[in-house]
């Protein structure tokens, strides 16, 4: 039967999430140098959002590409409604950097200069600088409409330069790429009366154009900047060694991607950029307004001269005493499950989980899957020492994680030299699921328990301290046994089915679906119908329409969604749900599900967001969370996030970001630190 339900778009969507990273740039209270980084951040996942979605939507709008879920002419009009919209926040991030940021620089004694207009006493020296540190790796390209000389590289920063001669004539166009590896972005200057001094490094490339072109007169210089299809369109159907063969070859050729993206100080005249469209062969869905300075992600390598400039004191990862004095996580999790929080947790606890593997004289085999691992990762190298030490250690490699494909081939390469076995991408589907298993038999023939390890996110260290995820420790044999077969999956074995674990493309779907089901069936009956969801992102229709239907039927509904969220709350199908967004110091990474289940709830943790690709086109994997006490504090963790009244937001049906606001009976709620000085306290039997 047809319904009425509807849902935002997609991309539409992720932009009100990147749009509220970027509110945290105002927020006063932070750091000033901690809301500069939220600007970085915001132009990091802008960058990466036109190489990846913006390319794909444009590839269906010329006709390269082909779409079941969008057509030419609707593909055309979403790439205008997304660069119109990054239009209207470029305004906002303008006015927040102009107009609060520099000004609390200032404040606290540090001038950012943002032209190449500067104070007297540093006219020499940024004569001086330029000379010596920056002439030698200049080198100006002509441009000419009928001939294109130089290739734009991607995001790299170019100086589009317009001359004139001095004994009159036509204009002569230059582009000029910024020697990025060999000068910083960011000049410091000298100090100055109890002040400290910065310049972009293009600006003094500015304020010195005339030696660049002696005979010309400069008439005005403006950045430029590329932005091309990152995304590497691989045979499905590759298996082995012809996928590592085709992923070697196509990430090269990454940085000479179709163009999605030209950045063009606005300010520049229309006739200056009508000039550089025609001779690039831009297109008018390519271009994208920016203010004068480019990629601004850079800023956060912006050195910070006042060492007298409080920082952002963040909670430090903790260890835990009940591990110390138990002297063996095998010990501990042989009689409790154990559940981490990161990073107010040490990932060092998991390390040495498989430190206890290397070194167990039990251990029969080490099984992990990698998706996204550090360079030079202390779990990459503890799992080599265990090969080393005689332990069959098997891996699951997936080479097709994004922007980590070269990292994960050459780690792949390095294990297998050690003598890993390692398993390689599973045609026509990603392998997303987080698990870790350790296998052991008793030297003479006891019973010994078997342990497995699932998480929400990547087995990162270096990620693990700047995401927020958890992870399960457990030698209940239920897991450990589903945990094993999820292996034998991976390396195409035939398996029996899952009894306590939920895997995409096997029993997840129809789990939710019952889960949901006893929740609505609980609402008739006029009991609570309870269901909180945290995730990173919500965008599959399917489940979002049992979500509208619960909600219609009497479950009340919280989502916990950080990012792209497609359901439309405050709607007569949606007046049930709720959709908050917390954005602060770690980003919000977990996936956790809690169903109320007439108040013997049921929780889960594990790696899919509630996307078409997760659901449908990846291998994930999601566990119960069993234990009562752990139960406990998993719902203790939700109510938090729930109350936080500093830095969450509601998400309205105009994908408004609405700050909640504490009234004055509650308590100042900032879930991350708040949780933090709860799990401090927490005593763990």
């Amino acid at each position: 039967m047809e319904n009425d339900f509807h849902y935002f778009k997609r991309d539409i969507s992720w932009l009100s999430f990147n749009y509220r990273v970027l509110l945290e740039a105002k927020d006063e209270h932070l750091p000033v140098y901690e809301r500069i980084n939220f600007i970085s951040i915001y132009s990091s996942n802008l960058e990466e959002f036109y190489k990846i979605r913006v390319a794909d939507h444009r590839a269906v709008a010329s006709g390269a590409t082909q779409s079941d879920e969008e057509s030419v002419q609707s593909a055309r009009e979403l790439v205008e409604e997304i660069n119109r919209e990054v239009t209207r926040q470029l305004d906002d991030r303008v006015f927040i950097y102009e107009k609060q940021i520099l000004p609390a620089l200032r404040k606290n004694h540090i001038i950012f200069y943002q032209d190449y207009h500067v104070e007297p006493f540093h006219q020499q020296f940024i004569k001086n600088f330029f000379k010596e540190e920056m002439f030698p790796y200049l080198q100006p390209v002509p441009v000419d409409k009928g001939k294109i000389v130089s290739f734009l590289r991607d995001n790299r920063l170019y100086l589009a330069i317009r001359l004139y001669p001095k004994e009159g004539g036509e204009p002569l166009y230059f582009v000029m790429k910024q020697p990025y590896s060999k000068v910083p972005r960011f000049i410091e200057l000298p100090s100055e009366g109890g002040y400290y001094y910065l310049m972009f490094a293009e600006d003094i490339i500015k304020a010195n154009l005339e030696q660049i072109f002696p005979g010309y007169i400069v008439d005005s210089s403006y950045s430029i900047k590329i932005s091309r299809d990152a995304d590497i369109l691989i045979d499905d159907t590759a298996n082995g060694a012809d996928l590592v063969k085709q992923l070697k070859q196509k990430v090269k050729k990454r940085k000479i991607g179709d163009v999605c993206r030209f950045v063009y100080d606005r300010s520049m005249p229309q006739d200056f950029l009508h000039f550089l469209t025609d001779a690039f062969h831009i297109q008018e869905d390519e271009l994208v307004p920016g203010d004068k300075h480019l990629n601004l992600e850079d800023l956060r390598y912006l050195p910070n001269p006042n060492r007298s400039l409080p920082a952002q004191d963040k909670p430090k990862p903790m260890k835990l005493t009940c591990l110390d004095e138990k002297e063996s996580i095998f010990n501990y999790v042989m009689q409790k499950d154990l559940l981490l929080y990161y990073p107010y947790h040490s990932f060092e606890h998991f390390i040495h989980f498989l430190y206890e593997a290397v070194h167990d004289p039990s251990t029969s085999e080490i099984m992990v899957t990698q998706y996204r691992v550090a360079e030079n990762s202390a779990v990459i190298n503890t799992l080599i020492a265990a090969a080393q030490n005689g332990k069959k250690v098997t891996v699951f490699v997936e080479l097709k994680a994004r922007f980590d494909e070269e990292n994960n081939l050459a780690t792949a390469e390095m294990m297998q030299n050690a003598g890993i076995k390692i398993i390689y991408s599973i045609p026509g589907l990603k392998v997303h699921a987080k698990v870790a298993l350790v296998r052991r038999k008793g030297l003479n023939g006891e019973k010994v328990p078997s342990y497995a390890y699932i998480s929400t996110g990547n087995f990162n260290e270096k990620t693990a301290v700047l995401y927020a995820d958890c992870g399960l420790f457990t030698s209940r044999k239920g897991i450990v046994t589903d945990v094993y077969k999820l292996f034998q999956v991976l390396q195409g074995k035939n398996t029996t089915p899952f009894h306590t674990l939920l895997v995409t493309r096997f029993n997840l779907i129809p789990q939710l679906n019952q889960l949901i089901d006893n929740e609505i069936a609980l609402a008739e009956k006029g009991k609570e119908g309870r269901i909180i969801l945290k995730m990173n992102s919500l965008q599959d229709p399917a489940m979002i329409d049992r979500l509208y239907e619960a909600s219609e039927r009497g479950v009340k509904i919280d989502l916990i969604v950080r990012g792209i969220c497609c359901l439309i709350p405050n709607q007569p199908y949606s007046k049930n749900i709720r959709i908050t967004r917390i954005v602060d110091s770690f980003l919000e990474h977990a996936r956790i599900w809690y169903f109320g289940n007439n108040s013997n709830p049921k929780l889960f943790l594990g790696s899919p967001d509630w996307m078409r690709r997760n659901l449908y086109r990846r291998i994930e994997a999601v566990t119960p969370v069993l234990d009562s006490d752990l139960k406990k504090d998993l719902t203790q963790f939700l109510q938090i996030q729930l109350s936080d009244n500093q830095k969450a937001c509601w998400v309205d049906n105009q994908l408004h970001n609405i700050f909640k606001k504490k009234t004055s009976k509650e308590k100042a709620v900032r879930a991350q630190y708040y949780f933090y000085e709860w799990l401090k306290n927490r005593v763990f039997r």
